[in-house]
């Protein structure tokens, strides 16, 4: 095709097609951006979040726990903690009084945080000060009600211990609000290396029986149970008691 001058005829230019555009926007958009908190909450996979008052009571609560099933797993006699048979063999070689020796043990494992790049929290705090005065009322209640265990006390008291200290470990490292020294070293790890909380927490403990052990800690049938089933009870529990999860 050519034009009246004579020069061919330029081809016209090709016009690109238009999607249509729906009749109406959906209903659910977002009015504007500043609703980008209740997208992310909204959308799958992203992590709830807790109310700042459930966030305190389930701290305290937690603490509280921790302190009561501590005194549960002493009183039974069926064999201490992991981290009490270190402490107690601790105690054994240097002669120095067991406050003191928990003591330091925590600010020896708060150390470790430093390459974990753990943080301390106002949970952190909290942790020493309300077990601390937990576990010796918890005792002293303990004594009067079963001042001597039987053998089917002694078993029912640590295996209750077991399973509420894995419980209340969930509800106060949940509440995200800073771990203990002991738990901020599980929770380091495992952000760290991406392993099951299962996994870290047993090998946590089996190592300090170990270690407290060989030092002259007391060790019992409670104590193997307690290395092997706490982790799992905090895996399983974590469920309901960290919905932001156990770590950042």
């Amino acid at each position: 095709m050519t034009t009246t001058t004579g020069r061919p005829a330029e081809p016209a230019p090709e016009i690109a097609a238009v999607p249509a555009l729906p009749e109406s926007l959906p209903e659910s958009l977002p009015a504007s951006a500043a609703t980008g908190t209740a997208i992310a909450a909204s959308t799958p996979g992203a992590p709830a979040l807790m109310h700042p008052v459930r966030r305190g009571v389930q701290l305290l609560l937690g603490l509280v726990g921790f302190g009561v099933a501590t005194a549960m797993m002493l009183h039974s006699g069926q064999g201490a903690m992991p981290w009490a048979v270190l402490d107690q063999g601790i105690v054994d070689r240097t002669g120095l009084a067991y406050g003191w020796v928990v003591l330091g043990v925590g600010l020896l494992v708060m150390l470790a945080w430093i390459p974990l790049r753990q943080k301390p929290g106002i949970g952190t705090i909290a942790n020493i000060i309300v077990i601390s005065l937990v576990i010796d009322p918890s005792l002293w209640v303990l004594e009067r009600l079963l001042p001597e265990p039987a053998l089917a006390t002694g078993i029912a008291l640590a295996l209750g211990g077991t399973v509420l200290l894995g419980v209340s470990t969930a509800a106060y490292v949940g509440a995200r609000l800073g771990p203990g020294p002991r738990d901020g070293l599980m929770t380091g790890i495992v952000q760290r290396t991406g392993w099951p909380v299962w996994m870290v927490k047993t090998v946590i403990e089996v190592t300090v029986v170990v270690v407290g052990v060989l030092l002259g800690g007391t060790f019992g049938w409670a104590t193997v149970v307690f290395a092997f089933g706490v982790g799992p009870v905090v895996q399983v529990a974590a469920r309901w008691l960290a919905p932001r999860g156990l770590v950042g």
